[in-house]
């Protein structure tokens, strides 16, 4: 079997020295909305506030300093985590339809915060706790579980365990929701699962940061490895990989950063799914370059949907629903441009 990058789509026609260049702006572009940002939102009159009043308005400057510039860079961690993630995830597993909730993550976040709910406290720091912590068991026990199947091979049984971890916490959310006080603890729920960074100040985004900075870290340090890790065992290893452990390093990162930021987020989808695949539609299939593109992409497009959620009506949309409505149409349009495939 030759060595060759796995790709779920060609590889862009542009040189790799103007696909650097376009990263840069991209980076750029990324720096640009997250300013513009700070002076987007219904006060004092939507949608912008003018830059002078942040002189003359103490609550302005409460306003933009306290709640608007810790939401939009956890927009941003959330939407490069996300991204970052799903690459990695498709890549590994050579499967062009997957994404950070895939191995029971993001379900497992979501028992995790619903039985706080129920059963302990819906403080944000307990409920954010045990929503990281049951994102961690459902990774534990996807990757118990296919140890112990018998049937295929290692990314298959990885592939079945994860959907039946994740159906599993998805029976326990919706029994937590038939317990819960409908009219106290079930809309807490509800609102946590369709996904949000209203609640994001200071202490949450300091929570998360350490964590979110760490997991990233790895995966970008490892971007050039992926390409390696994508290949069958056999020929990984007689390139110089030790693919189990390089593996089991780049997936424990990118479910440490999903956990972090959906800890404070909830559930928000779509971003880890398309955004990979944009990022290789542009800058080609080369991990070195696809990998930071998804990170910027995803930072970009959630911080976006932040804007919008925050800014469109007089009552806040939650962000999940933004994403999940943008990302569906942007899976047709990809779909109907060219199939998404996977070949190793």
């Amino acid at each position: 079997m030759s060595a060759t990058v796995p790709a779920v789509f060609p590889a862009a026609r542009a040189t790799p020295r103007a696909r650097v260049d376009s990263l840069v702006w991209l980076g750029v572009l990324l720096l640009a909305a997250l300013a513009l940002s700070l002076f987007v939102g219904r006060y004092p009159a939507p949608p912008l506030l003018a830059p002078e009043r942040l002189l003359t308005d103490e609550l302005a400057q409460r306003l933009v300093w306290n709640l608007r510039l810790p939401r939009v860079l956890a927009a941003v961690l959330l939407g490069m985590s996300l991204a970052g993630a799903g690459t990695v995830l498709q890549m590994i597993l050579g499967n062009p339809l997957v994404e950070p909730g895939f191995l029971g993550v993001s379900q497992g976040a979501a028992f995790g915060a619903a039985l706080s709910i129920v059963f302990l406290s819906n403080a944000a720091w307990l409920v954010q706790g045990s929503a990281a912590l049951f994102a961690f068991i459902g990774l534990g026990l996807s990757y118990f579980l296919a140890h112990r199947l018998r049937y295929g091979g290692w990314v298959l049984r990885l592939v079945l365990a994860g959907i039946a971890v994740s159906a599993l916490f998805s029976a326990g959310v919706g029994l937590l929701k038939y317990v819960a006080d409908p009219l106290r603890q079930l809309p807490e729920i509800t609102f946590w699962l369709l996904g949000g960074l209203w609640s994001v100040t200071w202490p949450q985004l300091r929570a998360i940061l350490p964590l979110t900075l760490l997991a990233l870290f790895v995966m970008i340090r490892m971007r050039w490895r992926l390409n390696l890790l994508a290949l069958e065992d056999a020929t990984a290893f007689s390139l110089g990989v030790a693919p189990p452990r390089e593996r089991v390093l780049v997936l424990t990162a990118a479910v440490a950063a999903t956990a972090a930021v959906i800890s404070v987020s909830g559930m928000v989808g779509w971003i880890g799914l398309i955004m990979p695949h944009l990022a290789r539609r542009l800058y080609g299939s080369d991990s070195r370059r696809a990998l930071p593109a998804a990170l910027l992409l995803g930072g970009l497009f959630s911080l976006l949907c932040d804007d919008a959620a925050r800014t469109l009506l007089a009552g806040e949309i939650p962000l999940g629903i933004l994403t999940s409505l943008l990302g569906a149409a942007a899976f047709m349009a990809l779909m109907m441009k060219q199939p998404l495939r996977v070949t190793r």
